[in-house]
């Protein structure tokens, strides 16, 4: 049974952010996840998940200045001691919102880095993983890398699905898991239902929305259906989280989940 998760950042911005809580379960959602928590308290989020029977299924680390450009740490060379205070912060909100996966952005590659720059931010990125993958076996949740495209976050270290699959087995933690997001794939990789079965073992969370625009997952070059299809074949049962931008109010554009539980009205 595919369970769906609104991208509290994305979807329902017609509301104040603590707003969007009651209107995603309104629309019939019964998880949420979002970038990022840590401008609230826990203690309001909490309230909010607990009010509206919602669970929290997902939300990034600290990414480092994300105002300035910055789109994570994980992989930045001399960042290591902010990287390792921002997972600490991210467990402690994990734990506070019972939310059992939490994504450590890559971050970005410096402009025209050469080889040597490359091999540097991987092996930060190893380590940091190792590092964050043990804090978080602590405390029973998982760490998610996810693969972004390019075109959209241009010099993200992680864009490749056989990239972060090599990743996954070089630091090779129980815990650290793949967040993997049709939209990102279809961009750089395509050819998605081989890619959900060849990788199906390491995912820990699926993201969804239409190719290219990033609007509604029945808008675009993907066949939803057929993807969801082959997950509930394959017997995934994990959250796929609705992570795209309403083309206009997002209760209208809900029709393509009614039948997993969505509802317009």
């Amino acid at each position: 049974m595919i369970r769906l998760a609104a991208n509290l950042s994305m979807l329902f911005n017609e509301h104040a952010f603590m707003d969007r809580f009651a209107a995603a379960a309104k629309a019939g959602f019964k998880g949420v996840e979002y970038l990022f928590p840590f401008a609230y308290g826990a203690d309001e989020l909490r309230d909010a998940l607990n009010k509206n029977q919602l669970e929290q299924v997902l939300f990034n680390l600290p990414p480092g200045d994300w105002d300035a450009g910055e789109r994570g740490l994980a992989s930045l060379p001399g960042r290591e001691g902010e990287f390792r205070d921002s997972v600490v912060e991210g467990l402690r909100y994990a734990e506070a919102l019972n939310c059992p996966r939490v994504h450590a952005m890559a971050g970005l590659l410096p402009g025209g880095a050469d080889v040597a720059t490359q091999a540097e931010h991987h092996a930060t990125y190893i380590r940091n993983l190792r590092f964050a993958a043990s804090e978080a076996a602590k405390v029973s949740r998982d760490i998610l890398i996810e693969p972004i495209n390019t075109r959209d976050m241009p010099g993200f270290f992680l864009s490749r699905q056989a990239q972060a699959m090599a990743v996954l087995e070089e630091v090779g933690a129980e815990n650290l898991k793949l967040q993997f997001d049709l939209y990102h794939c279809q961009i750089m990789d395509g050819d998605l239902i081989r890619h959900l079965e060849r990788q199906f073992t390491a995912i820990g969370h699926i993201q969804v929305a239409g190719v290219p625009g990033r609007h509604e997952p029945d808008a675009g070059e993907v066949h939803y259906p057929a993807i969801f299809e082959r997950l509930s074949a394959l017997g995934y049962s994990g959250w796929v989280g609705c992570e795209y931008r309403p083309q206009a109010n997002t209760r209208a554009g809900l029709g393509w989940g009614e039948a997993w539980g969505l509802t317009t009205h």
